[in-house]
């Protein structure tokens, strides 16, 4: 399928695809996060952001500048540094949020998170350079180099890859969503949610920040 545009193996690719996004990572976690403390609309705002972070590095991987990243230790250590660091960040203000004791009115507090959850989860998703490594090497082995319009192999796996990606947190959001009302009556088991969240995204940030 879609071998006559320099696509090849297509339903392993799709099988792979499916694979990498359903093991969870750092802005699966932030979509969550959102879903279960503020709903479908705050889910989508970081889902969306998602998404263009996604596409943004895919085609900076066709572009050829990943692979300048990936082949340039130094400017793939400066990534990788500014992810840990954002992950850290993070995780610190959650687990900060937790348990301080100020509290807001919800119309404060909807106008205080108006843009932010997007922004967060952009520069969440933009910092992962595993994204970009995985673009590299994981989708030229399903793209013919010899083809006459490789660029548009890439876009078929780029779709595919943004499609999965999306009905899988669509997933996310609305089981989180379904979960809003039981969490916000119980304060001791959206603590106890939050932190554990807070801890994986310095757990997170940790890995990454040590990784070869």
């Amino acid at each position: 399928m879609f071998a006559e545009y320099g696509v090849l193996n297509f339903w392993t690719y799709v099988a792979g695809a499916i694979f990498l996004v359903l093991i969870p990572g750092p802005n699966t976690l932030f979509v969550l996060k959102n879903s279960v403390g503020r709903g479908v609309k705050y889910g989508y705002q970081a889902a969306t952001a998602v998404f263009i972070g996604d596409a943004v590095l895919m085609f900076l991987a066709y572009a050829g500048v990943a692979t300048l990243i990936n082949t340039t230790p130094v400017l793939f250590n400066v990534v990788r540094y500014l992810g840990a660091g954002y992950l850290l960040w993070l995780g610190i203000k959650m687990l900060y949020t937790t348990f301080s004791h100020r509290e807001s009115s919800p119309v404060q507090s909807a106008k205080k998170e108006r843009g932010a959850v997007f922004k967060r989860a952009l520069v969440l998703s933009l910092t992962n350079p595993k994204a970009i490594l995985f673009y590299v090497s994981f989708f030229v082995q399903f793209i013919d180099v010899k083809s006459a319009h490789p660029g548009i192999a890439f876009f078929i796996l780029a779709t595919v890859l943004e499609i999965a990606s999306f009905c899988y947190l669509s997933l996310i959001i609305f089981t989180g969503a379904s979960l809003t009302r039981v969490i916000g009556t119980r304060q001791r088991l959206a603590k106890v949610g939050n932190s554990m969240i807070g801890l994986l995204f310095l757990g997170f940030a940790a890995r990454l920040a040590t990784m070869q």
